[in-house]
């Protein structure tokens, strides 16, 4: 039963690793891709490690799962944020469709 449950983690994290790979080959700009690999890294990988964690339980391969997994939730946004605020002051424009600019409003 314990296996199922890690296998369905998993899987969802397999999902949102799929899905985040499309964003990255869909989406128009650099900041709508950076939104979609960081919510890949997040979601899906993070989700990977807890499924091997839930399989492994607290032996060595469980552990360094889980300390994976909240390295990825601490360090993930703080970079995209990071990466995204750089190509914004370096000049690249976002999208012509885009909603909002946040950093435009704060210049």
């Amino acid at each position: 039963m314990i296996d199922l449950i890690g296998y369905i983690f998993i899987g969802i994290g397999i999902t949102f690793d799929f899905i985040g790979c499309l964003g990255l080959v869909r989406l128009p700009d650099l900041y709508n891709r950076l939104h979609a690999s960081i919510k890949c890294v997040t979601f899906g990988t993070c989700g990977i490690m807890l499924g091997v964690f839930v399989i492994h339980g607290f032996t060595d391969v469980g552990i360094k799962a889980i300390f994976c997994a909240l390295f990825l939730l601490l360090t993930a946004p703080v970079s995209a944020h990071a990466i995204s605020r750089a190509a914004h002051l370096s000049g690249v424009k976002p999208w012509e469709k885009s909603v909002c600019d946040h950093y435009e409003k704060d210049k």
